[in-house]
């Protein structure tokens, strides 16, 4: 799976676009705002965007997923239905974050641990990994030792667990017994900031010693 990062929204959120490098068949992996950037973007790397992934429900994340699906014809897949409530709250996420203003939404198709999602040749497993939100996910290409791991683990620090339905405990539980099992060598896209690998943060973030 080949993978390209787009920052958007004053988050600094990572918008990743990966792509099966046999079909050129692509996803768009959490789109939390500037949808005109997003598009420059994606027209740029000569892809063919089948479908829209959301990790969570946090509107960083989901600010533009229902522009770009409209823009496409695209559905979009996920998160795990436990972020139903922080889909059906985006009004009040853009208000109390100063964007503009995002209407509730309502993915195609929600996702569960053990499900599969296919992009092009690639197939991701899907993981359920709470703590930050208690439905966020992360998607795997087992293959190509890739993972999208949103805002569940970064390049030395973990996600948030403040909010609400938020657990510090379930988001340590989830890195140690869902994520570092999948092996040192996994290179994962953060939801902020740089890339990392698991061994790496398995060793040095200080959240996981």
């Amino acid at each position: 799976m080949d993978y390209h990062i787009i920052p958007v929204t004053a988050f600094s959120q990572n918008c990743s676009v990966i792509w099966c490098p046999q079909t050129r068949e692509a996803a768009l992996v959490d789109p939390g705002g500037d949808a005109e950037k997003i598009k420059q973007e994606v027209a740029s790397l000569g892809v063919t965007l089948t479908r829209i992934l959301l990790t969570h429900g946090h509107l960083d994340h989901v600010g533009a997923a229902a522009e770009l699906a409209g823009h496409y014809g695209l559905p979009i897949v996920g998160p795990h239905k436990a972020d139903l409530f922080w889909l059906e709250n985006l009004p009040t996420q853009s208000q109390m974050f100063g964007f503009a203003p995002c209407a509730p939404l309502t993915p195609d198709r929600w996702l569960e641990e053990g499900e599969t999602v296919q992009v092009g040749n690639t197939q991701l497993e899907i993981l359920l990994c709470p703590g930050h939100t208690p439905g966020h996910i992360v998607f795997f290409d087992r293959a190509g030792r890739l993972l999208v791991s949103g805002d569940v683990i970064f390049n030395g620090g973990v996600g948030r667990s403040d909010f609400p339905q938020g657990s510090h405990d379930d988001l340590i539980a989830s890195i140690i017994h869902k994520l570092l099992p999948l092996g040192d060598d996994v290179t994962f896209l953060p939801g902020h900031g740089p890339i990392s690998t698991l061994g790496r943060e398995r060793i040095s973030n200080p959240f996981l010693q």
